[in-house]
């Protein structure tokens, strides 16, 4: 089992910056998967980045490449999301979640999952 913990969110201007962390607890971390995803009002979730264990190996979806950085601290369990050069689209719930196993994009595929935390970007 493993528990998430969001924290970071709130409300930012365009073309500001955040950074949500997301603490881990219940299993070595280091073996874990870690992703973030977000759902805005009215539409799916939809997957954002995600590093490998090791943090070797990370994805991010294409709309925040160049602008989003996730990194993780294994010795603390926590994983980030840095936020930068934000856009009112950016805004939606933000979520934390793990997976044993090889890195993935895929939803369906994590296990794991924080209870979010809210991002609204103002125009």
């Amino acid at each position: 089992q493993v528990q998430l913990v969001e924290s970071g969110g709130g409300l930012v201007q365009a073309g500001g910056s955040l950074r949500l962390s997301c603490a881990a607890s219940g299993r070595t971390f280091s073996s874990v998967t870690m992703g973030w995803f977000r759902q805005a009002p009215g539409k799916g979730r939809e997957f954002v980045a995600a590093s490998s264990w090791l943090g070797g190996s990370t994805y991010y979806a294409d709309s925040v490449k160049d602008r989003f950085t996730i990194s993780r601290d294994n010795a603390k369990s926590t994983v980030y999301l840095q936020m930068n050069s934000l856009k009112p689209e950016d805004t939606a719930v933000y979520y934390c979640a793990a997976v044993i196993g090889r890195i993935t994009r895929r939803t369906s595929e994590y296990d794991y999952w924080g209870q979010g935390t809210q991002v609204t970007v103002s125009s």
